[in-house]
């Protein structure tokens, strides 16, 4: 697609087809097309992640659901650049192609929405809830055990509709791709979850590039905000020692606050049991490797095996409260 020393007078963006990451990906070529003079078209792929609509992504395996697609197209020379919501990219990236660029980092709270229920305290016993992921799953059954955590799958327009027609008596999503989407107006009662700890690399999105292209690295980094990068790679340090995929019950977040940079992450059963927590902080002159000894301090705990029974036991129709 391109051969150094060549001009170029378009970009390709590669991008899944939902309305999240349309979103996303337009509002990338905007700002490129606003600082270059260079044409920006998007490739819309429909992912496997995006394919796979009854089960839940925990139990299918493999890592990259939705973005191998993506990375396809630029390693076929299809397309030059990909956005992804960063909370999707696995820590691994393929040969030929760097995540070089992490946007600023917007609100990464998760939400409650409901229509009957204003808050996560007003739920009664025995509420139907909903959430695929395992993360929320163990944090929200940490906090409340007695509250019946089901299944939600489907694009974010059908998880809603899913809640209207009277299937959940809640359900928990990210604040950001509701906020995106404008969708937060019409749900009666919205309630930030500040106590849950988010996703590794939420509210941000990830700009990953094929190498060797001078012109679309210097576009990539134009992106790039580097507190957000700085975090995000702490988190996925994190996560790249503890070897956790993208659907485990895992939370990791990184701050900076003023020169501090403070990490914390929670690991856990699905069902909120077993829970291991533990937070670190350091100067950020000397924070470089502060993901991994997060890491290996919450391995040296307990971590792996928690993770190792987590898996096993996730989504079972029963899962013990106790072993």
């Amino acid at each position: 697609m391109y051969q150094k020393g060549e001009v170029m007078d378009e970009i390709v963006i590669a991008t899944r087809a939902s309305s999240l990451a349309l979103w996303q990906a337009y509002h990338i070529k905007e700002r490129i097309e606003k600082s270059f003079d260079i044409k920006v078209r998007l490739s819309k792929i429909t992912s496997q992640g995006d394919k796979i609509l009854d089960r839940p992504l925990a139990l299918i395996g493999g890592k990259g659901h939705f973005t191998k697609e993506l990375e396809d197209a630029m390693l076929e020379g299809k397309a030059h650049m990909a956005v992804h919501s960063l909370k999707d990219v696995p820590t691994y990236i393929p040969d030929r192609l760097s995540l070089v660029a992490i946007t600023t980092r917007e609100d990464q709270s998760d939400v409650l929405l409901s229509h009957k229920y204003a808050t996560l305290k007003d739920l009664p016993k025995g509420a139907v809830v909903g959430t695929t992921s395992l993360r929320r799953r163990m944090q929200i059954l940490h906090k409340r055990p007695d509250l019946n955590v089901k299944d939600l799958r489907g694009n974010v327009n059908t998880r809603l509709r899913k809640l209207k027609d009277g299937e959940y008596d809640a359900i928990i999503l990210a604040y950001i791709g509701l906020h995106r989407l404008d969708l937060l107006r019409d749900i009666p009662f919205v309630e930030k979850l500040d106590f849950m700890i988010p996703p590794m690399g939420q509210a941000a999105l990830g700009i990953e590039i094929v190498d060797n292209n001078p012109l679309v690295h210097k576009i990539a980094m134009s992106l790039n905000d580097a507190t957000s990068f700085l975090c995000s790679k702490l988190e996925r340090d994190f996560i790249s020692k503890i070897g956790a995929g993208c659907s485990a019950p895992v939370a990791v977040n990184a701050t900076l606050d003023n020169d501090t940079v403070f990490i914390k992450a929670m690991v856990g059963y699905a069902d909120g049991t077993h829970i291991l927590k533990h937070t670190l902080k350091c100067g950020i002159d000397s924070c470089t490797n502060l993901g991994f000894e997060l890491a290996q301090e919450m391995i040296q705990k307990g971590a792996l095996e928690i993770l190792e029974n987590a898996e096993k036991l996730a989504f079972k129709d029963e899962m013990p409260q106790r072993i």
